[in-house]
């Protein structure tokens, strides 16, 4: 199918007193992911009721299979890969599908 798209829906949670410098690496990450081909668009939150947490919502052209073939072994995210363990406590990874979307057109669902 070419036009599959796939979401990730991950939640970090920071170690204490790490969240702005973890934010910095995040951030880092997304300037380096925007500008592949297979990328739509990333949307990062704070969650209001856990302040150490950071939900980042991103959506991909593409599948789980081949975002991990492709886009998981890009070299630029073995430095932040290896940095998570000095910022985060926990990640937590949903993969999803799109299939009804209202309000935006980010997806082709």
């Amino acid at each position: 199918m070419p036009n599959q798209q796939v979401q990730l829906n991950i939640r970090f949670k920071a170690k204490p007193g790490k969240k702005e410098e973890f934010c910095k690496e995040l951030f880092s990450l997304i300037e380096e992911m925007s500008s592949e081909k297979a990328f739509i668009s990333a949307i990062v939150s704070d969650d209001l009721d856990q302040p150490d947490d950071l939900i980042i919502y991103e959506t991909w052209q593409g599948t789980r299979d081949s975002w991990l073939a492709e886009e998981f072994v890009k070299p630029y995210r073995k430095n932040y890969e290896g940095r998570l363990g000095d910022l985060i406590v926990d990640r937590n990874v949903s993969w999803l599908q799109p299939t009804g979307e209202w309000g935006s057109h980010i997806t082709n669902a």
